[in-house]
């Protein structure tokens, strides 16, 4: 079967739209391709600095002959209706087909030819690609990224014909900018494009050049005795940056290692896009960067990665990085040193002239909130109110200051360190540095009981005040990221055992911040809890059997719903499930009919079954075991006690028949099933659960 290639070749594509532009290129195409009616045996794309390149293998060499049924008018339908259809589907009469009073109009199409599909896909695709930011160039109407220099286009080894805004496709590409020999590259199919791509210093495939990277990069560290700081982010950026990458190991002045180590680090990263590079072996220091059993630090060095071999070895190039570095890291030492001269009050008092939103009032504001709630909450993770409140009032001091205007990643870190160099109290400086984390699904949850608090207050305020305001998330949209504050909270509390109430504990934020009373943040705590468990594993039903019970202790929620899994996936779980909805469904029906009867359910009545005095014992016997089990928070007991009733339910609705004739029977065997249904109802609301 014949292959497809196809290479838009342009000047340097920004490296932090290369995988997303792949991305968008697959689609755009298969979506083409499919919609023509043609299928493959395998679709790559591959995105670099310059180029866009796709190859499909097994591609038919035209589109597959179509018919098409077309439903039309009623047979009975105005005249001006079916002359309306049939310069639609240009029949006539004669050729359409009537079906149970319809008219039907079968409509074929020949296959096209492949070559001409890929035309105008590719036209169609360069039109209407979805660049974050695009431009015009010369005289064109054209957008794309960067101007476009040529269209490599293959189809079967043979150059598919066409032109876009000027550009005419060919089997022509160009090799790497510097290091290739400057001839054009007529091309065959993938493999002879590959090759010589590769010939001419070009690695097409970002994990190639991602593994070129690592492995030089370990390799020159490794002859210094030095190690590589990994950074997945920063990897993927210049793999983006250069065809054929380069690793170059540099020196930096020792002295910049005085600077905080995330100091150093996001200078490198964010202005140079240098990696960072440690000793490989321990020596005391910070033990922020170094940890507590004295690993490695950062050395003196840094690793460029550059798009060039150089002949000198690249001396030349890393004395002249060292010397543009030495720059960013004099502007973050004048910061550093100044930040200093400044300190906590008259940044916080810069914070009265900072709005934090409109409705919400200035940052100092938003800070008295979040000191009065640190402190309410302490005692509830066992924490010290006093630094609680203190690290409180200071966690939000460092964003007036210079390091952090010219560093907006290092909010909080830099505060932790202006905190130390305070004087202030460890747990108060982790509390500052920390009480932001955790920001996301992979980030570290604080267990420091002072940290703890304040990261609470943090996010608790955040959430309380957005809905008081009614700024709730919709949709994708959530643009003060309360869906992530939530999480954090809710992960705090899990991963620290926090018992708290959490319906109480926003209702005493919404009081003291006297934002009144949000509505739906309950419910949005609880999605949340839905997503993450389900995350783990779990299922949304049981979520929302749980949550059903009103319970807002998130810890207890949880344990309520892993016992509540566990019992579920075992046979007596999901007969008993079974039981309790034949059961429900009964109940159900009858209160349609008026209110069900109440009172206590009757044994040794004349002619009673047996399964039916059974089963009132066996209730009665669950619901003190349920009782005594919730009451100490052991929920496998309760389910044990639940499973009790699925041997006495499973005999009931085999030998007795609820609606009897003789109304007293039937009023004592609803009574039954409805305290069925409100012992089990004790533990989760069944009636949730799927199954």
């Amino acid at each position: 079967m014949p292959q497809l290639l196809l290479e838009i070749f342009s000047e340097e594509i920004p490296a932090r739209m290369q995988q997303g532009a792949a991305r968008d290129l697959d689609r755009m195409v298969s979506d083409r391709l499919k919609a023509a009616g043609l299928t493959w045996d395998a679709l790559t794309t591959y995105a670099g600095p310059r180029r866009l390149t796709l190859v499909i293998d097994g591609l038919p060499a035209a589109t597959p002959d179509r018919e098409e049924e077309v439903k039309g008018p009623k047979a009975s339908a105005p005249e001006q209706a079916l002359e309306g259809f049939l310069r639609k589907t240009g029949l006539t009469r004669d050729q359409l087909t009537e079906r149970d009073g319809v008219l039907y109009a079968v409509l074929s199409s020949k296959g096209r030819a492949t070559t001409d599909l890929v035309a105008e896909t590719v036209d169609q695709v360069i039109r209407a690609f979805p660049w974050p930011k695009s431009m015009r160039w010369g005289s064109g109407s054209l957008r794309w990224v960067r101007p476009i220099k040529r269209i490599l286009c293959l189809f079967d080894g043979k150059v598919a014909p066409f032109e876009v805004d000027g550009i005419q496709s060919d089997a022509i590409t160009e090799g790497h900018r510097f290091l290739g020999s400057g001839q054009l590259l007529k091309v065959s199919d993938f493999v002879d494009y590959r090759t010589q791509l590769e010939r001419e210093f070009v690695l097409l495939d970002v994990a190639d050049r991602k593994l070129r990277i690592l492995e030089e990069a370990k390799a020159a560290c490794a002859a210094r005795g030095l190690v590589l700081v990994d950074d997945d982010g920063l990897l993927d950026e210049v793999a983006g940056l250069a065809e054929w990458p380069t690793p170059i190991l540099g020196d930096m002045d020792p002295q910049f290692l005085a600077l905080p180590p995330e100091v150093v680090r996001l200078s490198m990263k964010v202005h140079q896009k240098y990696f960072a590079v440690r000793s490989s072996t321990p020596s005391g220091g910070s033990t922020r960067e170094a940890g507590e059993g004295g690993a490695p630090q950062l050395a003196p060095n840094f690793l460029v990665v550059a798009n060039v071999e150089a002949t000198d070895g690249g001396k030349a190039l890393a004395a002249g990085n060292s010397r543009v570095l030495s720059a960013r890291l004099n502007d973050a030492r004048f910061f550093w040193d100044e930040d200093q001269k400044v300190g906590f009050d008259a940044w916080n008092e810069k914070l009265k002239g900072v709005t934090f939103h409109a409705k919400l009032g200035t940052l100092a504001e938003r800070v008295e909130r979040i000191a009065a709630l640190a402190r309410e909450i302490a005692p509830l993770v066992g924490a010290d109110a006093d630094q609680a409140e203190t690290a409180a009032r200071l966690c939000k001091a460092d964003l007036a200051s210079g390091m952090v205007g010219e560093f907006p990643e290092l909010q909080g870190i830099m505060g932790g360190y202006y905190a130390r160099l305070a004087g202030y109290p460890d747990a108060v400086a982790d509390a500052v540095r920390d009480h932001y984390k955790p920001q996301g699904p992979a980030d570290t949850v604080p267990t420091a009981p002072v940290t703890v608090a304040v990261a609470l207050a943090d996010k608790l305020d955040t959430l309380v005040g957005f809905f008081a305001i009614d700024e709730k998330p919709t949709g994708s949209k959530d643009p003060f990221a309360l869906r992530r504050a939530a999480l954090g909270v809710i992960r705090l509390v899990l991963e620290n055992g926090v018992r708290l109430s959490l319906g109480g504990v926003l209702f005493g934020v919404a009081v003291a911040s006297k934002f009144g009373a949000p509505t739906g943040i309950l419910a949005f705590f609880a999605d949340r809890l839905t997503v993450l468990l389900r995350d783990q594993g779990q299922r949304h039903d049981l979520v929302a059997a749980v949550f059903a019970l009103g319970d807002d202790d998130l810890v207890r929620i949880v344990r309520r719903v892993e016992a509540l899994a566990a019992f579920l996936a075992t046979d007596d779980g999901a007969n008993l499930l079974a039981g309790y909805k034949r059961a429900s469904n009964i109940l159900r029906a009858e209160e349609k009919k008026g209110p069900l009867p109440t009172g206590m359910v009757q044994t040794g009545l004349p002619n009673q079954p047996e399964a039916e005095t059974t089963l009132a014992f066996a209730v009665n016997a669950a619901r003190t075991a349920v009782e005594t089990a919730l009451e100490t928070e052991d929920f496998a007991a309760a389910m044990t006690a639940l499973a009790a009733l699925r041997a006495p339910v499973d005999a009931f609705f085999e030998a007795v028949m609820v609606n009897s004739d003789v109304p007293e029977e039937r009023d004592n065997r609803l009574k039954l099933l409805g305290q069925v249904r409100d012992v089990m109802g004790q533990v989760a609301d069944f009636g949730q659960i799927a199954g």
